[in-house]
């Protein structure tokens, strides 16, 4: 299957592009997260997406917004981040839910933006520095304890989300008669203990990053890349040149697909 078609059906198969693999259990769309490795939650690039896999008619027809959701599926994606799948905002501030392997991956650029980010801004040096002395916290309690406003909150962690240097994880919480929606922010050396060494090259992980995505998604047109995650900083013009050099991806008609003894 080295042609444009070829790949673009191993794709459609790969990433249950079709009806006939609509996952139907919860149980299969973990295991279509570890095979994988990373799943936005709605379709919007070549990257798999959890929903698009569901084929399931939308929450509310003709809305937009949640309700394009899948009707009785699209709680699936809480589920597996409960399940210990970290759900990031590094796919451009969009959600996507990441196996292990791919948090590893991640490690190195997080935890260079944990470091970039304190020296870039007092705001969000305050809200790291308090997590690290406080440990993973509540909207409510970082609030009251940085005497912030919902706004301004919103404002520090929204960066800090999209760059990996802190996750949110959602909590429900009971008050009353009722269940109460929040979330927890952490760091993201707080979620997930180091695997790469504090020395490790962000650009590096970036190029490796990009091969886990292109995996992932089988084959990509190549102007794409560049989009999917949050860096452009780390990101070199030579990065896909350089990647087709070492045969670790081969270009096909605009696309790009990893080689096949990778």
């Amino acid at each position: 299957m080295g042609s444009l078609a070829g790949l673009q059906e191993l794709r459609a198969f790969e990433c249950r592009l079709t009806p006939d693999r609509a996952l139907r259990t919860l149980v299969e769309a973990e295991a279509f997260l570890h095979g994988r490795g990373m799943l936005t939650r709605t379709a919007d690039c070549a990257l798999p997406s959890l929903y698009e896999a569901c084929h399931e008619d939308p929450y509310q027809p003709g809305s937009p917004g949640f309700a394009t959701w899948p009707a009785t599926k699209w709680p699936w994606f809480s589920e597996l981040a409960g399940r210990g799948y970290p759900v990031t905002a590094v796919h451009r501030g969009k959600n996507m839910l990441i196996s292990g392997e791919v948090t590893r991956l991640l490690d190195p650029i997080c935890r260079a933006e944990i470091t970039r980010m304190r020296a870039a801004d007092p705001g969000w040096r305050q809200l790291l520095d308090h997590l690290a002395a406080a440990g993973p916290s509540t909207i409510d309690d970082l609030r009251t304890e940085l005497r912030l406003k919902r706004q301004e909150l919103n404002a520090l962690r929204a960066p800090l989300e999209r760059c990996g240097a802190i996750v949110s994880s959602s909590l429900q919480m009971k008050s009353g008669q009722r269940h109460v929606h929040s979330s927890q922010l952490a760091r993201w050396d707080q979620v997930c203990p180091s695997t790469s060494g504090t020395d490790a090259d962000p650009r590096r992980a970036l190029r490796d990053l990009v091969m886990a995505g292109l995996r992932a998604a089988i084959i990509a047109p190549e102007r794409e890349l560049r989009r999917w995650f949050s860096w452009q900083w780390y990101w070199e013009d030579t990065l896909i040149d350089g990647l087709a050099r070492e045969g670790r991806l081969r270009r096909v008609n605009g696309h790009v697909t990893v080689t096949a003894d990778r």
